[in-house]
């Protein structure tokens, strides 16, 4: 807790917003939601982990009411680094992301082998394989990270 302490957080609680989401966890002293913290909204979707100015930054887990899932690194509320994004399908995405995309090295593999393929194995931009290349250190990398999003305790 020192340490969320020291990065400007100025108290710790929980807020019900009028859309129906609830918030709790640590606040800046601008009132905006910044260091570790949970929220949940409405639609019955769930981040746990951690936040900047109001926004996902940093570890986090993204659990979504159809049952995909993002656990990994965020940047100013998107996926934006190293993780894992699961789609209610099966679908599953290990790898580097940016903006919210896949985007960089990764793994991308499919329960059912849809598509006609049970996987790709390259560098993505914008959600789409331009290069089939083997990346086992980003796909690790992703893994890890994912962990560390998942059993982060404050």
């Amino acid at each position: 807790m020192d340490s969320i302490l020291r990065e400007g957080v100025t108290k710790i609680g929980g807020f019900r917003y009028e859309n129906g989401a609830v918030y709790v966890g640590s606040w800046n002293k601008n009132g905006l939601r910044h260091g570790y913290g949970h929220l949940k909204f409405r639609n019955g979707n769930r981040y746990d982990g951690f936040f900047e100015d109001g926004l996902f930054h940093g570890l986090g887990m993204l659990t979504f009411s159809d049952g995909a899932k993002y656990e990994g690194e965020f940047a100013n509320g998107w996926f934006h680094g190293y993780g894992i994004f699961w789609r209610a399908d099966g679908m599953r995405h290990e790898g580097q992301f940016c903006g919210g995309k896949m985007w960089g090295l990764g793994l991308t593999t499919f329960k059912d082998g849809s598509n006609g393929f049970p996987r790709y194995e390259g560098f993505f931009q914008d959600c789409k394989i331009l290069k089939k290349i083997k990346c086992p250190e980003a796909v690790q990398k992703a893994q890890k990270i994912a962990f560390m999003a998942r059993n982060y305790k404050e």
